[in-house]
């Protein structure tokens, strides 16, 4: 799903002043998206608990092969959301890292169901939005609130709002242009 957000028309010549995303797979990051805010963080990075320490996701793929060597889970099932279903004896002794900085627990760099969204992002996506025109999202059922707040927002300050999607959003009643098609075909288009 992706919310783009805020783009300028009319007043400020039509530039972009920034995207947003609620995908957590850096897709936007490595198609070249610049001025891009991952709402709900990233899979490729790893934050630590305790010290907030930020590093490459790949690195830590790196130390647990060195501390669990010849290490092969046989996976039984998987899960929609990706997970796979191991026994108990698979992870009886698999050694995860802590934090190289500080001991501490590592986590993916991202905002899971039923965390908040960072403050100072949401700060920052509410600046964003009160220099922009207009708000276009593509891709999204806006049904997270994470996504959903900006759009009200956005309402409340009377912007217009335009929707591409397949099929219905959390947001359409306060769309003034709704389309119900697939993004990859219509944004050649516009």
């Amino acid at each position: 799903m992706l919310l783009t957000m805020p783009c300028n028309g009319g007043r400020r010549g039509g530039s972009c002043t920034g995207w947003s995303t609620q995908n957590v797979d850096a897709l936007h990051s490595k198609a070249g998206q610049k001025r891009l805010t991952e709402l709900h963080g990233c899979s490729h990075r790893v934050m630590c608990l305790g010290c907030g320490v930020i590093s490459a996701r790949e690195e830590l793929q790196k130390r647990f092969v060195a501390l669990n060597p010849g290490w092969r889970a046989q996976a039984g099932a998987v899960a929609p959301d990706g997970d796979v279903f191991l026994e108990d004896e698979q992870v009886l002794h698999f050694r995860v890292p802590s934090c190289e900085n500080c001991g501490g627990i590592l986590k993916p760099d991202v905002t899971f169901f039923g965390d908040t969204v960072k403050k100072a992002t949401v700060q920052f996506v509410n600046k964003r939005l009160a220099e922009s025109d207009a708000v276009l999202v593509v891709g999204s059922s806006l049904q997270v609130y994470s996504g959903y707040r900006f759009l009200l927002a956005a309402n409340d300050g009377k912007m217009p709002i335009a929707i591409l999607n397949i099929g219905p959003t959390r947001a359409d009643h306060l769309a003034e242009l709704k389309v119900s098609g697939r993004c990859g075909e219509l944004l050649s288009v516009i």
